[in-house]
């Protein structure tokens, strides 16, 4: 299993927009599952996730890693996905609700920590814009990386991320000004 893989094309994205699929990456982040476990966990039938795990498989998602018995058990192709695709009309929903999810958790994580945010909706938006313009931005460092024999870790991808951010943080300042308004420290 590699540590990442950096997901650039339009129509694995949108392969990984319907909700089926991407729980199923969900379940397989826990442990490697058969069909059968898969179909248990998400309530639906074993021909609906065979197929959903097919086009998954084909897109290099996933990957059978043994059989028990009758069943074939299938594992992640990589412990983390980085989706960073350039904007296309076909993933365009799919890109805005996964930053708004994305947003979402992030404000949560805040709370949690024991922040105390002044006006939630207003941060919320700010973190979208945030995350998308950074996302945006970082397409061309993003798609060469992806393009070439480098193979990330989780600490190469953290730091990888980081400078993205750095690299938009002059371009960002005014919005991380009115984060910090919304957030006390």
């Amino acid at each position: 299993m590699k540590e990442v893989i950096i997901i650039t094309d339009p129509e694995v994205v949108k392969l990984l927009s319907d909700p089926t699929r991407f729980e199923i990456l969900k379940l397989l982040r826990q442990r490697p599952m058969s069909i059968l476990e898969l179909s248990d966990a998400t309530s639906k039938d074993r021909t609906t996730i065979y197929r959903h795990v097919k086009a998954l498989e084909r897109a290099g998602l996933i990957e059978e890693i043994e059989n028990r018995g009758n069943e074939k058990v299938y594992a992640r192709a990589a412990r983390l996905f980085l989706i960073k695709a350039d904007p296309h009309e076909s993933i365009e929903d799919f890109r805005r609700a996964y930053i708004q999810v994305e947003a979402e958790k992030l404000v949560s994580l805040l709370e949690k920590a024991g922040f105390r945010v002044k006006d939630r909706e207003r941060l919320l938006k700010l973190a979208g814009e945030a995350m998308n313009a950074i996302e945006v931005h970082s397409q061309p460092i993003i798609k060469k990386i992806s393009q070439s024999e480098v193979e990330l870790s989780e600490i190469e991808l953290f730091h990888l991320l980081n400078m993205l951010v750095f690299l938009q943080s002059c371009e960002l300042c005014e919005k991380a000004e009115k984060v910090r308004e919304l957030i006390e420290l």
